[in-house]
């Protein structure tokens, strides 16, 4: 399983507005794509922070995170309220297997 997080940086055409609106739109479009299983997104509650929004995906492998990312759904997504809204991005990925090496249960 893999753990897709990207962070981001508002520009300031993102009003409070905008963000609940990309809040609302990652869950929406994201949870089209077939090899997404799951969908967070919030805004920061540290309003000096950097990174204001979040949007992260699970997924089963890298190859259906490489699938969901040429995804039309995610595009469009990417297109009307990312790119506008946007300038700094950071994101990483977590490989996620709880039956690999698990210390406590």
């Amino acid at each position: 399983m893999v753990h897709h997080v990207v962070y981001l940086q508002l520009n300031e055409r993102a009003d409070a507005q905008v963000l609940e609106e990309m809040v609302r739109a990652s869950r929406a479009w994201l949870l089209k794509i077939p090899e997404v299983l799951s969908v967070r997104s919030g805004r920061n509650l540290d309003p000096d922070s950097q990174w204001q929004f979040f949007y992260s995906i699970e997924v089963e492998s890298r190859e259906k995170l490489k699938l969901v990312k040429e995804d039309g759904f995610h595009l469009k997504f990417i297109q009307q309220f990312i790119q506008p809204n946007t300038g700094t991005r950071f994101e990483m990925d977590f490989e996620l297997d709880p039956s690999r090496h698990l210390k406590y249960s």
